[in-house]
């Protein structure tokens, strides 16, 4: 990866403290209710989903492919509008679930949102993000708030690019 990437970096998640942050949420999330059904929006999120359903015991875990950025590493291009990809893995969701849907981090939150619309259905349906990059966030929502459940916030003045221990280092 060339230093200019490096230099973009807000925040370099290794492993370690990935199950730091992840084991935090999860105790958060206890405390709120123990989800029936987690759902992972893939990519990024299906590694945060499934951690959290070990940590909470969930054996219902789900994936659904929403594609917003169209290219890896910082600044990557993104579509108009983010694309749900194959609707029907998500599999039936038992209306009245208690349901959590987990991603790894948030820009715009417009991914995240495009989720929910399918689960629409869950009775109580809850956000998970592992980092919110707030000068996207607050930017593109002023008057919104984060999702329910966030581990970490990225405020700086950079791009606010998060890397994640599974991406290309």
């Amino acid at each position: 990866m060339s230093s200019a990437h490096t230099a973009e970096v807000a925040l370099d998640l290794t492993w370690p403290a990935l199950e730091q942050h992840t084991g935090a949420m999860a105790c958060r999330i206890r405390e709120d209710g123990v989800p029936e059904v987690i759902v992972g929006i893939l990519r990024g999120g299906m590694v945060p989903a499934v951690m959290l359903a070990h940590l909470l015991g969930v054996r219902d875990v789900r994936g659904v492919e929403v594609t917003h950025t169209l290219s890896d590493g910082p600044n990557g291009a993104k579509a108009a509008v983010p694309q749900i990809t194959n609707p029907a893995s998500l599999g039936a969701i038992t209306p009245g679930a208690d349901v959590l849907l987990v991603d790894d981090v948030a820009g715009s939150g417009d991914t995240v949102e495009h989720a929910a619309r399918l689960l629409s259905g869950a009775g109580r349906l809850r956000r998970a993000v592992l980092v919110v990059n707030t000068v996207n966030w607050y930017a593109a929502h002023a008057d919104s708030v984060a999702p329910e459940h966030v581990q970490d916030y990225i405020g700086c003045l950079c791009a606010g690019w998060v890397r994640f221990p599974w991406e290309v280092r």
